[in-house]
């Protein structure tokens, strides 16, 4: 994953964030979608609306970047199928 510095991400917009209120897990890449679904459960202070929403976020830059997700729900991850 290519590290962001905290120039770049301060140049980042709020929408390439899964939590842009927050400006936490970025999403401006295929790599970072994936760090972002791999990380979601540590975000902390986040209502599940805004999780809801974050997780929106993601699944449409996952399709983006052809990144593949199998959970419907940000509920569903961790858990065995």
């Amino acid at each position: 994953m290519s590290e962001l510095d905290a120039e770049d991400r301060e140049k980042l917009k709020d929408s390439q964030y899964a939590f842009p209120k927050e400006r936490k897990e970025p999403i401006e890449d295929a790599s970072h979608v994936r760090n972002a679904i791999a990380r979601f459960d540590q975000v902390e202070g986040v209502s599940d609306k805004e999780r809801d929403e974050a997780w929106d976020r993601i699944k449409k830059a996952a399709k983006k970047f052809g990144v593949e997700v199998h959970e419907k729900s940000w509920r569903e991850l961790g858990k065995k199928k």
